[in-house]
């Protein structure tokens, strides 16, 4: 009973971690930034408590990728010369608060406990998000204004300031508690990945499986997300390339690697050479938001400190220079620079690309022969694959699509999932294999208990 009780309380603080992270806008929105620091305050205090009592037997530092400790210390000593000296400070403390948080995660839960937590995280998050959506729609009828952003101006007023648009019997895009479709789709893919993944693995009951499932499509339907559905697309890709490579084995998937770089060859090209035409396609215009505009200011700007940046600041502080009059859209100031890496230069420099890069390089490898290896015991035949074992590349696969239209993956949800993913994969060998999974079985086939032990039953 007492371990039981002990699971329960990691679980929790795994979902409420997933949740705040994932969330954040909503959760800002609804208790306000001081309220938002005060829970992620609280959450890293529970974290460091939960660690010491479970006193993981296979944590050691230098199990953890070196790249995180390159990064990280770059970033802590960009403090130095920052141009923002004080905004740098906060946004360090943000980093390493993430990454702590992450850490934790790896080492204390299973492979089975992060998916559990993560699809629990992720269904609050889809599942509130409709309702307040609903509720919008029904009740006030009007659109919602972020309750951060502080007095509206009476002109019309951007669409960047509003927590609901009132899009939701429209047809979309809906927002969400994140109060951004692009945040709110993606979420929705996320699910997409970990709520199918639950439901082929037999890992929920198949109702509630394919309910959750036709809700994260939903969410990606009425996001209407250009990048979330590229984003899809390499999923799918992933996906398929990972089935063919557990049919293969390990001796013959040159053909498979040939035509995974003729795919990425391919893809790179269509975005250089026909952006207009594939963004078209999806509704979107060619410059993919303005974002072109966008990164070729932060490119002009970064090439002013190509080797160490400006000063690590994750979210952009517009009070500041030189993010002060760096971009501004429909009279907001920009936030990031809409592009993972380009925000890495700008910040630390190609110095701090070289240490990124690897951080998501060894990640997506990890998670790939960990997706695709045959699991074996010694010696022995190869045991049977766990669907299981696909998500955590299917996952990173996601977001590293996003990190090229989005600077997401250096903060907050994405943050901790990158890390806890390139960490937990570095470290935890378990072997993912069928026989080792969860199954919920139907209530047919649970055993009865009895005074000598269960009794199986007959089909």
């Amino acid at each position: 009973m007492a371990e039981s009780r002990t699971r329960l309380g990691v679980s929790a603080f795994a979902i409420c971690v997933f949740a705040l992270a994932l969330g954040s806008t909503g959760v800002r929105n609804i208790i306000g930034w001081w309220g938002f620091l005060a829970a992620a305050l609280a959450l890293v205090v529970w974290g460091v408590v939960i660690f010491a009592r479970e006193r993981p037997e296979r944590f050691r530092w230098y199990r953890l990728p070196s790249p995180i400790y390159w990064f990280l210390t770059l970033a802590v000593l960009s403090i130095a010369w920052s141009q923002y000296r004080l905004e740098s400070v906060l946004g360090v403390l943000a980093q390493l608060a993430t990454t702590l948080l992450a850490v934790v995660l790896a080492f204390v839960l299973t492979w089975h406990e992060v998916l559990r937590t993560l699809g629990t995280a992720l269904r609050y998050l889809i599942g509130l998000s409709f309702l307040f959506e609903l509720g919008v729609s029904l009740l006030i009828r009007e659109p919602v204004f972020q309750n951060f952003i502080g007095p509206i101006p009476e002109e019309k007023p951007s669409k960047l300031l509003m927590w609901s648009r009132d899009l939701l019997f429209a047809g979309g895009p809906i927002q969400g508690l994140v109060a951004s479709s692009v945040l709110f789709g993606f979420i929705g893919l996320l699910g997409l990945i970990v709520f199918g993944i639950q439901l082929r693995a037999g890992l929920v009951r198949r109702f509630a499986g394919w309910f959750w499932v036709a809700a994260a499509a939903a969410t990606i339907l009425l996001t209407r997300g250009a990048t979330v559905w590229v984003a899809l697309a390499a999923v799918l890709v992933g996906l398929a390339l990972a089935l063919w490579a557990r049919r293969l084995g390990p001796e013959r998937r040159v053909p498979l690697y040939a035509t995974g770089g003729a795919i990425l060859a391919a893809a790179l090209g269509l975005v250089l050479f026909a952006r207009d035409v594939v963004f078209g396609l999806l509704g979107k215009s060619g410059d993919m938001t303005g974002r072109l505009e966008t990164w070729q200011k932060v490119i002009e700007l970064a090439e002013q400190r190509p080797w160490f940046g400006w000063g690590w600041v994750s979210y952009w502080a517009p009070w500041a220079e030189p993010f002060a009059s760096l971009d501004r859209k429909a009279g907001i100031a920009v936030m990031s620079a809409h592009n993972a890496w380009l925000d890495v230069w700008l910040q630390l420099g190609i110095v701090g690309v070289l240490a990124f890069a690897p951080i998501v390089v060894l990640g997506i490898w990890r998670a790939w022969f960990r997706a695709v290896d045959p699991p074996r015991r010694g010696f022995g035949p190869p045991l049977p694959y766990a669907t299981s074992a696909l998500w955590p590349f299917l996952v990173l696969v996601a977001l590293v699509v996003q990190s090229f239209t989005e600077s997401r993956l250096l903060i907050e949800g994405n943050w901790l999932l990158l890390i806890l993913l390139a960490v937990k994969t570095r470290f935890d060998f378990a072997l993912p294999h069928r026989d080792t999974e969860p199954t919920k079985l139907p209530w047919r086939r649970v055993p009865i208990a009895s005074e000598t032990g269960p009794v199986g039953l007959t089909r």
